[in-house]
């Protein structure tokens, strides 16, 4: 096949679609070895407390990198891109900002200390970057449509969400920055999943709808609808199951949630990566 513009294109799509999964595949290896080294004795309350442990290095790397993928990935519609940009935005401060609920479960003795310095550093760079990048897509975005005035709704929703997650992040951390630095995590981290999620139900719908306006493609798409379906269905019941878990005060609720809604969306990652394999976009008249 003759390399083209075009297929380069596809094939660089596909191959970030694939260094997704591979980071899941990575993140899920280096806590299973994890478990190993500590005997199968005891867990973490949480992924994110893995930061504590020798986890750290590919749970941070993971992040960094995914946030960055989700949003150099273009979204099949407006919705969905905002939403992946989103997800990526806050990607990195949940790996800067270290949870503060860990145990003494790990394979090395866990010393506490004072990570502040640290996650100051990485915060205020990301904060640099965050601006950099919000200025960048405003120019795009003005140059792409002509003017400010006339920016599409989901590129004004898209932008402010990128300004706002910078410029409040920075806000508080200069204003307050115990505070942030305690509750900074759990702020960026249950958005992003929310995100993810949405991501999920906003695929489950539009498929469906593509579908509908065009019944030729049921024979090809049919069963990508089924799949978003219940995938979507599967994570509404996992985010009950952290609701319900919370109020039981079962201790590894959280991070039974947080596996399961990192591999159903793993899952469906893999689907949709096999869906737009030849197309990078899902095309309605396609």
């Amino acid at each position: 096949m003759t390399e083209t513009p075009a297929l380069a294109a596809v094939k660089t799509y596909r191959y970030l679609r694939l260094a997704l999964v591979g980071l899941v595949v990575l993140l899920f290896s280096s806590l299973a070895i994890e478990w190993l080294a500590v005997d199968r004795q005891c867990v973490q309350t949480t992924i994110s407390a893995y930061w504590h442990t020798p986890v750290r290095g590919v749970f941070v790397g993971v992040l960094v990198t995914m946030g960055i993928c989700l949003i150099a990935l273009k979204g099949n519609t407006k919705a969905e891109d905002v939403l992946l940009n989103l997800a990526g935005v806050l990607a990195p401060g949940v790996a800067f900002i270290p949870t503060n609920d860990f145990s003494s479960c790990s394979s090395v003795p866990v010393v506490r200390q004072d990570f502040g310095p640290a996650s100051a550093n990485n915060m205020q760079a990301l904060f640099v970057l965050g601006v950099t990048a919000v200025l960048v897509a405003v120019v795009i975005a003005v140059r792409e449509s002509g003017s400010l005035a006339r920016l599409q709704r989901w590129d004004r929703i898209g932008l402010a969400l990128g300004l706002g997650a910078t410029a409040g992040g920075a806000a508080w951390f200069y204003l307050s920055r115990d505070t942030f630095l305690e509750h900074g995590h759990n702020v960026a981290a249950v958005p992003m999943f929310l995100a993810v999620v949405a991501v999920v139900w906003f695929n489950a719908r539009d498929v469906k709808e593509v579908i509908e306006e065009h019944p030729r493609l049921k024979a090809v798409r049919g069963r990508y609808v089924a799949a978003y379906r219940v995938i979507a269905v599967l994570m509404g019941i996992t985010l009950a199951l952290a609701v319900t878990g919370h109020l039981l005060g079962w201790e590894y609720a959280l991070l039974v949630v947080e596996i399961l809604l990192i591999t159903l969306f793993g899952v469906f990652w893999i689907i949709q990566t096999r869906e737009l394999w030849n197309q990078g976009l899902r095309d309605s008249a396609a």
